[in-house]
């Protein structure tokens, strides 16, 4: 029976681990998230506002936030914190 060397073991270890890392970083684990209905919205004091945005941008920012597992809302409180200070 052949053995493999430690070496090439540990290689194939890397790169199992490596894929699996890989897998998870590109899954958007939002919809898991609230489809398990256990996680729960801790909200600072905040005041809810009213802004109209048209349809094209609600979904650039929808795309925008897909593509790091946030909701569109989420997206838009954080280039709000981001760039205010740019103003």
């Amino acid at each position: 029976m052949k053995t493999r060397s430690k070496k090439k073991a540990k290689a194939s270890r890397t790169i199992r681990r490596d894929s699996q890392v890989a897998e998870f970083e590109t899954r958007d684990l939002g919809t898991d998230i609230r489809a398990a209905r256990t996680a729960r919205v801790l909200r600072p004091r905040a005041r809810p506002t009213s802004i109209l945005l048209d349809d094209d941008l609600v979904d650039q920012l929808r795309a925008k936030a897909a593509k790091r597992g946030l909701g569109y809302q989420t997206m838009l409180k954080m280039i709000v914190r981001e760039h205010l200070d740019e103003y």
